[in-house]
C-alpha cells in the first residue's frame, strides 16, 4: 500500500535525509555570516579608526536582527514550507553580505551589518522544516544535527585570519579588495549557491502543517506559560552561548594575557563542543526524556559556573604580629579552559533538549513556539553582555560574568523543578518519582491517566 501513499506525506526518509543535510548546510553557512564581524571586527577597527564602543555595535546589531524575526520566520515556513523561506532567506542575506565587503563608512557597515544579521533567523525556519519531514521518535537527534549548525560561529574564527593576511592588497575581478572585505564577499557567493541547491535538491512538494491555519491559532500556543519557561531556557543555554562566544577572546587576553590567536583557539575549545553535542543531546533526548537531559544540562552548567565565578586573591588577616595572608585562590589558565569546555557541553546538550519538547508538545506549531523559543534566546545573546560588562563594572571581579550566568541557570532549574514537582504531586501522585510520562508499548501515546485531549504528556500542561 506504500505506493498508493500521497507523496511528501508518506514518512520519505530519504527526502528528510535531503532535508536535514542542505538546511544544516545552509544554517551553518548563515551562521558563520551572522557572526562574521567577531573576527572581521579588527581589521574594521584599525581601517576606519573605530573605538571598542563602536566597534562593539557592529556585533550587537547583527546579534539583534538575527534574533526579531525568528517567530514570524518559524510561522511563515510553516505555512508556505522550508524550501521557499529558506532559498529567499538565503539569496536575500547575500547582498548586504557582498556590500559589506564595498562600505566605506561607519555608518554604512552599522547599516549593513544590521541586514546581514536577518541571517540568524534561519534557526527557527530550519526547525520547523525538519520537524514537518522527521518522525516524532527521531526528532531529537535530527534537530540536534540541524542545530549543529551553530558551529558556523567557528568558521570564521578559522578561515578569517588566513584570508585577509594572504589576500591583502589584493583586487578580484577588478571589484573584490583583498583583506578582511574578501570574506564577506566569498560568503555572498556561498549563500547564493546555497539557494540554488536548496531549491534543486530538496523535495519540490514540501510539507506546510500551518497551510491554511488561521493566524490567530498559530499564536494561540503563545498564551501558555510553558512556552515562556521553554524560552527562558534557551536563554540561559543558546543565549549565553553566543554572549559567551563574543565574550571569552576578550576574558582569556585580559585575565590570562594570552595572544588574540590563542584565546580564539581556546574559545573555539567552548564553541565546538556547544555546537557539535546537540545531536548528542538530541539522541539523550529521545532515548530518556528531553527532561532528564535539561537537569543534567543545568547540574552541570551550574556546578562549572559557580566554579568559573569565584575570584582569585586571598584574605588579609589582621594579626598581632601583622597583616597575614590566608586561603589564596586563583583558577589557573588549563582549569580554566577545561571548566569553559564542560560547560560548553552541557549548554550543546542543553539546547537540543529545549527543542525536543517542541514539536512533541506542538506538533502542530513547530514554527510559532519554536520561532518565538528561539527568538528570546536570541536576544539573550545581545542582553548578556551588558550584564557582563555591568557585573565586572560593579563588582570590579572579572568572574561576576560566570555568576551572572550561574543566577540565570539557577533561576532556570529551580522553576523547572517546580513545575516538575507541582505538576507530578498535583495530578499524578503516583508518578511523583518519575522524571518522563510513562508510554505505551505501541508508542504512541501516554498511558494511565495523564493521557491528555491532544496524546500529549500531561507533564506538558504543567
Amino acid at each position: 500500500m506504500s505506493e498508493h501513499r500521497p507523496a511528501g506525506v508518506a514518512g520519505d526518509e530519504r527526502a528528510a535525509r535531503r532535508v536535514l543535510t542542505m538546511s544544516t548546510t545552509a544554517f551553518t553557512v548563515m551562521f558563520a555570516v551572522w557572526l562574521m564581524f567577531g573576527i572581521l571586527g579588527i581589521p574594521i577597527r584599525k581601517e576606519f579608526g573605530l573605538t571598542d564602543v563602536q566597534l562593539s555595535w557592529l556585533s550587537a546589531v547583527a546579534v539583534l536582527n538575527g534574533s526579531l524575526w525568528r517567530l514570524p520566520a518559524g510561522m511563515v515556513t510553516d505555512r508556505i514550507g522550508g524550501r521557499k523561506v529558506f532559498a529567499a532567506m538565503l539569496a536575500f542575506t547575500a547582498v548586504p553580505a557582498y556590500l559589506v565587503s564595498r562600505a566605506e563608512s561607519y555608518g554604512m557597515l552599522l547599516v549593513l551589518a544590521f541586514l546581514v544579521g536577518f541571517a540568524g533567523n534561519s534557526f527557527s525556519a530550519g526547525i520547523s522544516w525538519n520537524s514537518a519531514w522527521t518522525p516524532r521518535g527521531r526528532q531529537g537527534f535530527a534537530l540536534g544535527v540541524f542545530g549543529a549548525g551553530n558551529v558556523g560561529a567557528s568558521v570564521t574564527k578559522f578561515i578569517g585570519p588566513a584570508l585577509i593576511t594572504g589576500t591583502a592588497g589584493a583586487t578580484f575581478f577588478g571589484v573584490v579588495e583583498g583583506g578582511w572585505r574578501v570574506v564577506p564577499a566569498i560568503y555572498a557567493v556561498l549563500l547564493l549557491v546555497l539557494a540554488a541547491l536548496v531549491l534543486v535538491v530538496t523535495p519540490a512538494q514540501d510539507r506546510m502543517p500551518g497551510r491554511g491555519r488561521p493566524l490567530r491559532a498559530q499564536l494561540r500556543p503563545l498564551r501558555e506559560l510553558r512556552v515562556w519557561r521553554f524560552s527562558l531556557y534557551y536563554v540561559a543555554v543558546f543565549g549565553a552561548y553566543v554572549a559567551l562566544a563574543a565574550w571569552l577572546p576578550k576574558y582569556y587576553v585580559d585575565n590570562f594575557d594570552v595572544s588574540l590567536s590563542a584565546a580564539a583557539l581556546l574559545t573555539a575549545t567552548f564553541i565546538f563542543p556547544a555546537s557539535l553535542l546537540r545531536p548528542v543531546g538530541g539522541w539523550f533526548s529521545d532515548r530518556w526524556g528531553a527532561r532528564r537531559a535539561m537537569y543534567w544540562t543545568f547540574g552541570v552548567m551550574m556546578a562549572t559556573s559557580l566554579f568559573l565565578s569565584m575570584p582569585g586573591g586571598y584574605i588579609v588577616l589582621q594579626t598581632r604580629t601583622g597583616p597575614k595572608d590566608i586561603l589564596p585562590y586563583e583558577i589557573g589558565l588549563w582549569p580554566f579552559a577545561i571548566a569553559v569546555f564542560l560547560l560548553g557541553c552541557a549548554m550543546g546538550v542543553g539546547k537540543a533538549a529545549v527543542f525536543k519538547h517542541i514539536p512533541e508538545y506542538f506538533p502542530q506549531d513547530v514554527g510559532a513556539v519554536g520561532g518565538l523559543v528561539g527568538m528570546l534566546g536570541g536576544l539573550g545573546g545581545f542582553f548578556l553582555p551588558p550584564l557582563f560588562a555591568y557585573g565586572q563594572k560593579w563588582t570590579g571581579l572579572p568572574s561576576s560574568t560566570f555568576f551572572v550566568l550561574f543566577l540565570l541557570t539557577a533561576a532556570c532549574s529551580l522553576w523547572m523543578h517546580w513545575t516538575v514537582v507541582h505538576m507530578l504531586h498535583t495530578n499524578s501522585p503516583e508518578l511523583a518519582t518519575e522524571l518522563e510520562t510513562p508510554v505505551d508499548p505501541t508508542g504512541t501515546s501516554p498511558v494511565g491517566t495523564l493521557a491528555g485531549p491532544r496524546q500529549i504528556p500531561q507533564e506538558a500542561r504543567a
